[in-house]
């Protein structure tokens, strides 16, 4: 059977350090026509459902535990019953939107996950946040980065437990190895590829964001 990358965009807000901004986030469910994982949990539980229509959620996957990337999750799990995973090096900020609940299970960097009929690899990439990581699907040869990547640079490092040389290590060591032809599919915007963005990296150095 087909695995597949279904896509929507979810609106809502972010706040962090007593700041609140309007947020448009992606939404990534990666399956069959069976089963299915959802990357990221952003806002909108509704719209997420509709993505994956009547697929069974296997797996609830965030790349960080930022509010704008695991507002809805509570109401996905509601709905799927579906284990959510989270770096635990993100726990303080999952605490913050969910006092009174923790992830079902913890993310580790190298751990292989089983996504309707393919296998997604975790990779921990922190510096956006300390638990950041990203899912690498070498079978589809896509990359979804969340918050670590974008089209033209590296996730925001200027608020609390961030740190931009750490994103800097972490895009140069664990994500530019990867393919130039990797397909790289973000947290926010539009997508690119490895091959369209390692070469902009001492750019990105040079001007320190």
């Amino acid at each position: 059977m087909t695995v597949r990358v279904d896509h929507t965009t979810t609106s809502g807000t972010f706040s962090l350090d007593g700041q609140t901004f309007d947020v448009d986030n992606n939404v990534w469910v990666l399956g069959d026509d069976n089963e299915c994982v959802v990357i990221d949990a952003p806002h909108d539980a509704t719209a997420i459902l509709d993505l994956v229509g009547d697929r069974r959620v296997t797996a609830i996957l965030l790349t960080h535990g930022h509010d704008d990337h695991v507002s809805a999750v509570g109401s996905l799990w509601d709905a799927t019953g579906a284990a959510i995973h989270l770096h635990p090096a993100d726990r303080m900020l999952w605490d913050r939107v969910y006092s009174d609940v923790g992830p079902d299970e913890d993310l580790a960097d190298g751990q292989v996950i089983a996504a309707g009929g393919t296998d997604v690899s975790v990779i921990h990439t922190p510096g956006h946040s300390p638990g950041s990581v990203c899912f690498h699907v070498p079978s589809l040869g896509t990359l979804f980065t969340g918050d670590t990547l974008f089209q033209g640079g590296p996730g925001a490092t200027g608020r609390s437990f961030s740190d931009f040389a750490t994103i800097i290590d972490s895009i140069r060591d664990r994500l530019f190895t990867l393919p130039p032809e990797t397909v790289v599919r973000t947290g926010h915007g539009d997508p690119t590829t490895v091959g369209a963005e390692a070469p902009h990296l001492q750019e990105w150095i040079d001007r320190g964001f």
